[in-house]
């Protein structure tokens, strides 16, 4: 009688299915920390936008105004007068401290998605009376200069 030994180890059709489910469980786990990483974001440019708002109010409280645009066109994504305005490198009174890894080369301050945030004053919102702003964020949305857009995200506001 011969006794009969089976190899030891796994076959290849193991392999697969155990490697298969891995790649399934990964791609799951990725999803999930992409999507985190956009909603922290996204809460980042909402915590900034109120932030930024309560420093205009005392730019306004102190000055009669708030500050200007620096381009026309909201659109253009320049901020560099409200950067300027709220934390000026001249010795005047810093309204809100903007970090440096939040402003481009040129002053703008970015959103956490690398998009600078749109400033305009006086505001095309449809509010109660004349003295207000609009500050903004596509949230990597929309990119005025590009044209790309991506559905997923909504603008971030102040209104």
């Amino acid at each position: 009688m011969t006794i009969r030994r089976h190899p030891e180890g796994f076959t290849l059709l193991e392999l697969m299915v155990v490697i298969s489910v891995i790649a399934v469980l990964a791609g799951l786990v990725l999803s999930a920390a992409g999507y985190v990483q956009k909603k922290g974001a996204r809460s980042r440019a909402e915590a900034e936008i109120a932030s930024v708002s309560a420093a205009l109010e005392n730019y306004k409280a102190d000055n009669g105004n708030y500050p200007t645009n620096s381009s026309n066109n909201a659109l253009s994504g320049n901020n560099t007068n409200l950067v300027a305005s709220l934390m000026p490198t001249n010795g005047g009174k810093v309204y809100f401290e903007f970090r440096t890894n939040s402003l481009d080369p040129n002053n703008n301050f970015l959103d956490p998605f690398g998009t600078p945030y749109s400033y305009q004053y006086p505001g095309d919102t449809n509010k109660n009376g004349g003295n207000f702003y609009d500050l903004w964020s596509t949230a990597g949305g929309s990119n005025s200069t590009t044209g790309s857009t991506n559905s997923w995200v909504k603008f971030i506001k102040n209104w």
